[in-house]
């Protein structure tokens, strides 16, 4: 599975997951990205088979819902909310989120779901 790391995300996460042999990119990272409106996110993630992983619950719920509804397809959602972003405290959230990779290594194991760490 590959990640697309939403802009509350550090990109040094994505480094660390990448240095781990993760295909992760960050939001935050690329200028262009960041403050993308929340559908089009998950359209530019869907397009490069991405999951989505992000700590914003309740309007990705809803996104994910909506495209359900409308038969569009994203390559799945990652909710983070309960691990501290601080720096110091990341690396329990590296070790999650790698394990969750590491267990689901197809483009879209996720495909159309949600799920949380």
């Amino acid at each position: 599975m590959r990640l697309l790391l939403d802009e509350q995300h550090s990109p040094e996460l994505a480094h660390q997951l990448r240095a781990r042999g993760h295909d992760v990119d960050a939001v935050a990272a690329r200028a262009e990205l960041v403050s993308l409106e929340d559908d089009a996110l998950l359209d530019l993630a869907a397009a490069d088979r991405r999951a989505l992983t992000t700590e914003d619950v309740r309007d990705f719920r809803y996104e994910h819902r909506r495209r359900i509804a409308e038969g569009r397809t994203h390559y799945g959602i990652v909710f983070t909310s309960r691990f501290s972003r601080r720096k110091e405290r990341i690396g329990g959230l590296i070790a999650a989120i790698a394990e969750f990779l590491d267990a689901r290594p197809e483009d879209d194991a996720l495909r159309n779901e949600v799920a949380w760490l």
